[in-house]
């Protein structure tokens, strides 16, 4: 069974909690930045970050539905339950918690599809003078949404007293927060942005999930109060929902594109999904590698309760 490690007193977490979420955070931030650079240095082959996209889009499938899902019901149910116990409503339970779980899950999808259609960037916008044209900035600005995203589930799951599922999804952001990086630098180079431009908005996409990560964990130990192990289980949940839109409905369509060579480069940034189909099938090499991901956090999870 689960166990919250902030109960119902809203103080701080422990400092083994804290640390290990700090290093993930400064991994993530530096494994994100590092990635982002290699275009600015060196070339890449389009079939070598697909199969790294699909790796990272298996894991994010993985990840949403054989840890965090699991993990976040079992925390909502343990807390409703022992909040029902407390209330003396024990026939209410059931109902609530498959409740809260359906919801959590459908605002995470939400949430992250009113992301796409408000900053949706769906064209290119060349900008002569070297800087960020408007197109450009929504896309960024998009990036950055998602980016901050993902930040929630690590720093949710560091209140979960489970090391590895915290690593399962710490490997699951950054395998597929890598390619996104490279593919956003390479996309604001062929718009036409400077390189100083591009290390700024670099620095900024790198930053994100791990903050969220660090605001996520404060938030939930700070006010939660009473209410810690289902706050924690339902942000588990809703960032079960943001993972499963992001690799059902970007990643995967991109990797299933491949007729296009002069733009497959731009379309890991997520954002872009304008090139012509031609073919909907994925490459063989890509397909095993998706269906690697996506069973590598089944098996790590196995293979420590055993």
């Amino acid at each position: 069974k689960a166990v919250v490690s902030t109960q119902s007193t809203g103080r701080m977490g422990s400092g083994g909690e804290i640390g290990q979420l700090l290093l993930f955070s400064v991994s993530m931030l530096i494994g994100c930045f590092m990635a982002g650079m290699v275009p600015l240095s060196m070339t890449l082959s389009d079939g070598n970050l697909q199969l790294m996209s699909s790796l990272g889009a298996g894991l994010l499938v993985g990840t949403a539905l054989a840890v965090i899902i699991p993990e976040g019901v079992t925390i909502l149910i343990s807390s409703t339950h022992h909040h029902a116990t407390e209330q003396l409503a024990e026939k209410e339970e059931p109902h609530e918690a498959s409740s809260s779980v359906g919801m959590a899950l459908t605002c995470g999808f939400i949430f992250m599809l009113l992301v796409d259609q408000i900053g949706g960037a769906h064209g290119h916008s060349h900008n002569p003078e070297g800087g960020l044209g408007k197109k450009s900035l929504s896309t960024i600005i998009g990036l950055v949404v998602h980016a901050a995203a993902d930040g929630i589930a690590l720093g949710a799951a560091s209140l979960v007293d489970k090391a590895e599922i915290e690593f399962i999804i710490f490997m699951a952001i950054m395998l597929h927060k890598a390619p996104a990086a490279f593919g956003l630098t390479s996309f604001l180079l062929h718009e036409g942005a400077d390189r100083t431009s591009v290390r700024k908005v670099l620095i900024v996409f790198s930053v994100a999930a791990p903050l969220t990560a660090l605001l996520t964990y404060i938030l939930l130990v700070t006010f939660s109060g009473g209410l810690s192990g289902y706050s924690t289980g339902w942000v588990m949940l809703f960032s079960a929902g943001t993972f499963l839109y992001v690799s059902t409905v970007h990643v995967l369509p991109e990797i299933s594109h491949e007729g296009s060579k002069s733009s497959s480069v731009i379309t890991l940034t997520e954002q872009e999904l304008t090139i012509q189909k031609s073919d909907a099938r994925i490459k063989w090499t890509n397909l095993a590698a998706l269906c690697f991901g996506t069973f590598l956090p089944v098996l790590l999870n196995v293979s420590h309760h055993h």
